[in-house]
């Protein structure tokens, strides 16, 4: 038996629980519902994430402690969860005496290790608000690949990490205020003096994946690692550090520990030892997180744990992002569904299989769109699924079971040797193979239904038998499916076992049959749901105040003077290179504009300006196209990129090979020149219009 320990990142205190949060939390949830039910003890632990100046403000805004504010809506955080069948064994809050005096044991261990430097800091602060800034309260241009709105410490479009000092045109998001530069005392970890440990765990292959590896390695660890700035001054909510009076740690300090304290708390309520989990090499540790904050969790993290000497991480699974309807979650068009919400008008099952059905072992975005929704769960759940037990329970409830299971032709023997393959890709995080798999196993057991039309032999008396064995194979092949489903839909699961009078909790309850049990009264399980549903919950959505991460303004609220100052839009690269001559839609539709991947990128020696690009149309297509951005780009920063390709651009034999394409780009010359990047959401082989 493994003992596991389970995570999923913080909830921050200022931020309603919504849909893109739950993605991640039920991919944790099913994962340790699945550990648990073929064996293994594994436990999930969460917390809510309450420190920082967003909570400060509020609080102060609202004219109560910050303790009050956290005890909220810790308490509503708690009930959106389990509205949705999120079983957590604890979820604590990182503002904890155990939270406080765990961050005191690092924080010596860090310093014994003399990982510690002071140096005075030049940082952003709001004359306004009347406090500096932190990352998450800045936005600007990036200093890289000049995309505008990025927030305070890494770039959305390029991955580039910078200070907030380094943004062009910043500006506060708690005022809109233009910040000034203020010089304070800060406190770094010299992460540095890790690398070679850091490097050794993220390229083993075997705590991140290859992607996230590669990530990591090209953005970060192909050059020496910044110092992490892990103080603020006063006026902060935080804990304070004890031997810098007048500092805070920065909450990207303790929230990773919060993972520990929440630890400690269901320990210290059940008797657990502590050091079981947190100091024992036995123990594996999985965090689930989304790779917007992959950096925290693969640098940051590791080498605060390896440091301390406390267990490091078996695994960090990170997934993409969530889009709703092909836009990015907005607030104005109801992306931003809050998790209240959703319930108010739907199954929170429905959403779990979704979710189950998208996610898999890659890090890849997905779109939630009410069209597929609808479908995919209308057709899978209510079609194939909960309609092998409507259809025959009804028949067997005086009877039961039949004593002996039936001859079914192989269906529960083929189920059984599916179930490895299933095992597999759960462990994997692969669900949507599994779901796939499972599926195909309801495709299997319908037809076997249709042809025996046990609502036909229950009009003929002397059938009575056949009528009692052909519902008790549809029956069982029902609850061999819903065994394989139980990690992501426990609801069905529990209806399943009080209809079969047999509580579904072990994974071999789907290698052998049920046989000679008493049926209950079939009672709904699942409804079928319309696209009129969703989009009354998306309409409801966008008129509900869903509080943004982080306390953000959006840009779009900005007086258009405004906005045209922050952007320093001098029209001088217009002036450098005036505008073509016209061309009619005729002849711009000859070009064909393909959004695709890149999956390689490799430097040509012999050229001086070109690297080699093999990109990636989807379902296998690629092309190979030589482009001159060796002088801007490195190949790592490259690779995992949505770009944009010329398609259909006539191959061209070069001296280092043949270019199939063009990479479109912009910029005044080779040294300085942007890829033009696609948002999150678009995919390989999609024409760019």
């Amino acid at each position: 038996m493994r003992r596991i320990l389970v995570t999923s990142a913080l909830p921050y205190i200022n931020t309603d629980i919504h849909i893109g949060y739950l993605l991640e939390a039920v991919q944790a949830d099913v994962w340790a519902r699945f550990q648990r039910l073929i064996g293994n003890q594994c436990v999930y632990m969460c917390a809510d994430d309450t420190h920082g100046t967003a909570t400060m403000i509020r609080a102060r805004q609202e004219g109560r402690s910050e303790e009050e504010l956290i005890a909220e809506v810790q308490a509503a955080h708690e009930r959106d969860l389990a509205g949705f069948d999120i079983q957590f064994d604890n979820f604590g809050s990182t503002h904890s005496a155990e939270n406080r005096a765990l961050c005191h044991e690092f924080w010596r261990a860090i310093r014994k290790a003399k990982l510690v430097k002071e140096r005075d800091v030049e940082q952003l602060y709001d004359p306004q608000a009347g406090t500096f800034l932190a990352d998450r309260f800045v936005r600007g241009t990036c200093p890289k690949c000049k995309s505008p709105d990025q927030p305070g410490d890494n770039c959305s479009k390029c991955g580039h990490h910078y200070s907030p000092t380094e943004l062009i045109a910043p500006r506060s998001t708690l005022s809109g205020a233009t910040p000034e530069v203020r010089s304070s005392p800060h406190l770094f970890i010299e992460l540095e003096k890790l690398h070679g440990f850091l490097e050794d765990w993220t390229q083993s292959g075997q705590h991140l994946q290859p992607e996230i590896a590669n990530y990591v390695k090209g953005h970060f660890l192909g050059e020496p690692l910044r110092d992490w700035d892990i103080s603020r001054p006063a006026p902060y909510f935080g804990f304070g550090i004890p031997d810098s009076p007048g500092n805070y740690w920065y909450v990207w300090f303790d929230a990773p520990i919060g993972y520990m304290a929440s630890t400690k708390q269901w320990c210290d309520r059940t008797g657990a030892r502590f050091d079981d989990w947190w100091g024992a090499p036995d123990c594996e540790i999985h965090h689930f997180i989304g790779k917007d904050i992959t950096y925290f969790h693969t640098l940051f993290w590791p080498g605060m744990l390896k440091t301390a000497g406390f267990t490091l991480p078996a695994k960090i699974h990170v997934h993409g992002f969530l889009t709703v309807g092909g836009e990015k979650m907005s607030k104005s068009k109801g992306g931003f569904v809050a998790a209240r919400t959703y319930l108010k008008h739907l199954d929170p099952s429905l959403l779990r299989y979704f979710y189950a059905a998208k996610l898999s072992s890659r890090v890849e975005d997905f779109d939630l769109s009410a069209e597929e929704f609808v479908a995919k769960v209308n057709t899978d759940l209510v079609n194939k699924v909960v309609n092998l037990a409507s259809r025959t329970a009804k028949f067997v409830e005086s009877t039961g079971l039949s004593a002996k299971y039936p001859d079914d032709g192989g269906l529960f023997a083929a189920g059984t040797k599916a179930g490895d393959e299933i095992r597999d890709a759960y462990e994997t995080t692969d669900y949507s193979k599994a779901m796939r798999l499972i599926m195909a196993l309801a495709d299997q057991a319908n037809p076997y239904v249709e042809e025996r039309r046990p609502w036909d032999l229950r009009k003929e008396p002397s059938k009575a038998r056949e009528l009692q064995d052909v519902c008790t194979v549809a029956l069982n092949l029902f609850r061999q499916i819903v065994v394989y489903l139980s990690p992501v839909l426990p609801r069905l699961a529990k209806q399943t076992g009080d209809l079969l009078h047999d509580p579904i909790d072990r994974w071999e309850q789907s290698q052998s049959p049920l046989v000679g049990t008493r049926v209950a009264k079939f009672t709904h399980m699942l409804r079928r749901i319309e696209e009129k549903d969703v989009h009354a919950m998306i309409e409801e959505s966008k008129k509900t105040a869903v509080t943004p991460a982080d306390g953000e303004v959006a840009s779009a609220t900005m007086p258009a003077s405004a906005q045209a100052s922050q952007w320093n839009d001098t029209g001088d690269a217009l002036a450098a290179e005036p505008l073509a001559p016209e061309c009619t839609i005729d002849d711009f539709a000859k070009v064909d504009l393909r959004v695709v991947r890149v999956i390689a990128a490799e430097d040509v020696p012999e050229a001086k300006k070109l690297l080699k690009l093999t990109l990636s149309l989807g379902g296998g297509a690629t092309k190979t196209v030589f482009a001159g951005i060796k002088e801007a780009y490195k190949p790592e920063d490259l690779v995992g990129r949505l770009v944009v390709c010329v398609a259909n651009l006539a191959p061209r034999k070069m001296k280092f090979g043949t270019s199939e394409g063009m990479v479109c780009a912009a910029g005044p010359d080779a040294a300085e020149v942007f890829v033009i990047t696609v948002d999150e959401g678009a995919v390989p082989g999609q024409r760019v219009h």
